[in-house]
């Protein structure tokens, strides 16, 4: 998990080129979805961590995003405990 204030722009122009980081995740609401979620680009730079896969994101216990990740979302919540 990679911290977007940790990491400047060039390198992270150069990860995602090379698909070194294919998702990115809100770290307050434990939420993770594509690059190209238009509700991911809306967050705060503060908040937002990229992630090389989904698995690091779901080992990190961030959850799919509802709008970009539509069937990992409705899987992820008929799994969740009630």
């Amino acid at each position: 998990m990679i911290a977007h204030k940790q990491i400047t722009a060039a390198s992270l122009k150069s990860k995602i080129k090379q698909q070194e980081i294919v998702f990115a995740g809100n770290s307050k609401l434990k939420i993770y979805g594509t690059l190209h979620c238009k509700s991911g680009k809306r967050m705060k730079k503060e908040n937002r961590v990229f992630f090389t896969s989904e698995a690091e994101a779901i080992q990190n216990n961030f959850r799919p995003c509802g709008h970009c990740m539509k069937t990992a979302y409705k899987q992820w919540i008929y799994s969740a405990p009630n």
